[in-house]
């Protein structure tokens, strides 16, 4: 299957791979190591180059424990076979937002999602070397999802995480480190009830971002 995805898509395409549910919803996640080696194991890696950042979505009732976090971390591997990995943390639960969790996970360097969200609470600390947002706002009623302020707004915010800065006005655990500018990759996507939305919306961002 991932193997005719590579083949199916253009050459510059990435692919964002979400765990299976049966992993990150589960009580006590560090007793997830079978099932993480079996997803990884599934053929993930024929994705080759295409393979972009895996993303871990906890369960919104799932609350922060330091230990059983960082025990299920360390379950999370660098590579797959010879392929580098990247590893992305959705907490939907307000419980993570303290310092405790960015040290995890900067410990671990996985980077902790970015939800543009009216339900769950936002972190927009920077914990690895990519940034990984999910912008769930869209509107059914706008033909973007998105208005072209919000967009405008978007793509400001993209491009300065690009560059290896840290946009202001975004929520934060914690006040932004003073560290040296260095590039990152950034992965954004549109994904809510809007979902019909999704593909104007992002049409409409990477139009703004090649002006």
């Amino acid at each position: 299957m991932f193997g005719k995805w590579h083949d199916a898509t253009p050459k510059e395409f990435m692919f964002s791979v979400k765990a299976p549910r049966f992993i990150v919803q589960r009580k006590d996640l560090s007793s997830a190591g079978t099932a993480v080696e079996r997803f990884l194991a599934s053929g993930i890696d024929e994705l080759r180059s295409k393979l972009g950042p895996i993303l871990w979505q906890l369960s919104p009732t799932k609350k922060f424990d330091a230990q059983e976090l960082d025990r299920f971390l360390d379950l999370l591997p660098a590579r797959a076979k010879k392929l580098p990995l990247r590893h992305a943390l959705e907490v939907r639960h307000a419980s993570f937002l303290n310092r405790e969790f960015l040290d995890i996970v900067r410990r671990h360097r996985v980077a902790v999602v970015y939800a543009d969200d009216a339900a769950y609470p936002g972190c927009g600390d920077l914990t690895s070397s990519f940034v990984y947002a999910r912008l769930r706002r869209s509107a059914a009623s706008v033909a973007t999802g998105y208005s072209l302020a919000a967009l405008k707004q978007w793509s400001r915010r993209a491009e300065t995480w690009a560059r290896g800065g840290d946009p202001a006005g975004l929520p934060r655990i914690a006040p932004k480190p003073t560290t040296a500018e260095t590039p990152r990759e950034v992965f954004i996507y549109f994904i809510n009830g809007a979902k019909e939305r999704a593909p104007a919306a992002a049409q409409r961002l990477i139009s703004i971002l090649k002006c």
